[in-house]
């Protein structure tokens, strides 16, 4: 009778402890997959090339209690085989997107990594998606490193810690820079030439990386590399157009305006005719001396004026003068993707306005989504799974974030009533670190990181005219996604070979 009981009691333990809401059992530290290698071959250059991939995670540590873990990040990285005495003169280089919000996929699978996304002529990823082996990537000339933050790919903070201690500007800084450290250390990667590569707000991270490891770390890095950057937000960051306010963003922006239309063949006869250099080379001119004191003058503005400068505009984005008026001569992206080709019931991407969709809701003032987004996003994350799981045999169930949740995305400590602007910590390292050398990549067709942005935040960096020289600003046919145009991806991938070469002289 004692043994029946005891087993009785012992069974309804058990289906007590399985019953156990998610709150009320005791939190557990998932356990995560070791990192696995693999071994690769790619022709590139003519040469067949063998490679490792490691795909894993690294466990950051409270820097204060390192018994303490803080969260798991997922990482893969590519490395060419060689001895420790090969590794002081074989780069590597750390790479992550933006977003913020965004794992690495973009720049691994679509143009830094060994193998990249099939896209059809349009740029976009048609079924069956797949992956080819990518003769272009930066492996024939450096190691390659592609970090997910957390909440985004498979990186996650660890069971009782808040993920929103990592959702902030200067944390994902620190964190990210810790990542880079640990791996610097662990295998063995300190004498090697560092380079950081970001893209859109990825490039923010990068500037603010770079001076904290060479702050904090004494980890010095010998190039950076900012992709569709981003470093002030003031050059982006608009107000409705009845409000007042910050008007920098619209004058940045018309340049990009000229450009899209131009290639829908928007415009008149005359400006059709110019080359794409030299019709940008003119909006940019009217942009700076004329219609920046237009949005000056405010109220003082004559109707004269008025008049001239809203023909101007007309001329240059093909939006009707009258819708012009309607928004006092100020102009947002979203407005100019859903106007300038409403007539034919479409729209333009913001991420590359070359990209044409059918607009879901012909009578919205602003765009509904975003094609040059949308063509691409499951291509890439279907590709991707099936590339980790069965090519480089890291196996996990859980959903790969390819943009995770990391909103409401903190800002006021770093960009308390002011724009968040991290093109000083750019000119703090570039001045502590003389030989750091900076490359800036731009398309003319993209309407989140305008290039003609990216062109006012560079001229005006408090930099120390001997050190201008280091920075490399160059500029393509395409939009915010640059290697989804393979003309411009076989001209940057070019670019930044000799980049790297230069930088690691």
């Amino acid at each position: 009778m004692q043994k029946a009981k005891a087993l009785i009691f012992s069974l309804l333990l058990l289906v007590f402890s399985f019953g156990l809401s998610s709150e009320e059992k005791a939190p557990t530290q998932e356990k995560p997959q070791e990192t696995v290698n693999t071994t690769h071959t790619i022709v590139m250059g003519g040469e067949t090339v063998t490679y490792n991939a490691s795909a894993g995670i690294l466990t950051l540590k409270d820097e204060q209690n390192q018994n303490k873990e803080k969260a798991n990040i997922f990482y893969v990285a590519y490395t060419k085989p060689g001895t420790p005495e090969n590794l002081s003169k074989r780069p590597i280089a750390f790479c992550f997107n933006g977003g913020p919000g965004s794992s690495a996929i973009w720049l691994n699978i679509g143009f830094l990594g060994p193998k990249q996304i099939v896209l059809n002529e349009q740029g976009c990823a048609v079924p069956p998606y797949s992956l080819a082996d990518n003769p272009l990537s930066l492996l024939s000339i450096t190691d390659l490193v592609f970090i997910d933050p957390v909440s985004t790919g498979y990186s996650k903070a660890l069971a009782g810690e808040d993920p929103k201690q990592f959702h902030s500007v200067q944390p994902d800084i620190e964190w990210m820079a810790e990542f880079i450290r640990l791996y610097t250390t662990h295998f063995d990667r300190w004498r090697s030439p560092k380079f950081i590569i970001g893209e859109s707000y990825g490039t923010l991270r990068a500037a603010g990386v770079a001076e904290h490891l060479h702050t904090e770390h004494h980890l010095y890095v010998n190039g950076v590399v900012l992709i569709s950057s981003l470093l002030n937000f003031q050059t982006i960051v608009r107000t409705h157009s009845d409000e007042g306010g910050n008007d920098l963003p619209y004058i940045l922006s018309l340049p990009t305006y000229a450009a899209t239309a131009w290639y829908h063949k928007m415009l008149h006869t005359d400006l059709q005719k110019k080359t794409l250099p030299a019709l940008l080379k003119e909006v940019e001119t009217y942009s700076i001396e004329h219609y920046s004191i237009a949005l000056l003058k405010g109220n003082q503005l004559t109707q004269f004026e008025q008049e001239a400068v809203l023909h101007k505009l007309h001329d240059y984005t093909g939006i009707p003068k009258e819708y012009l008026k309607q928004v006092n001569m100020r102009m947002t992206p979203s407005r100019f993707c859903k106007e300038l080709l409403r007539k034919n019931h479409h729209l333009v991407g913001r991420f590359d306005s070359r990209v044409v969709g059918v607009a879901a809701d012909r009578g919205c003032g602003n765009t509904e989504f975003d094609p040059s987004l949308d063509g691409i996003a499951g291509g890439f994350k279907a590709a991707y799974i099936d590339y980790i799981r069965n090519d480089l045999q890291w196996k996990n169930d859980n959903n790969y974030n390819i943009l995770g949740d990391v909103w409401p995305w903190n800002y006021s400590q770093s960009a308390s009533n002011q724009y968040l602007n991290l093109s000083q910590k750019l000119v703090e390292v570039m001045t502590k670190n003389p030989n750091l050398n900076v490359f800036v990549a731009s398309g003319y067709y993209d309407l989140a990181t305008p290039y003609f942005a990216t062109s006012y935040t560079f001229d005006h960096l408090k930099l120390d005219p001997s050190l201008r020289s280091h920075i490399t600003l160059n500029y393509y046919e395409c939009g915010h996604l640059i290697y989804t145009h393979q003309p411009s991806m076989v001209k940057l991938a070019e670019d930044l070979n000799a980049f790297i070469k230069k930088t690691c002289k």
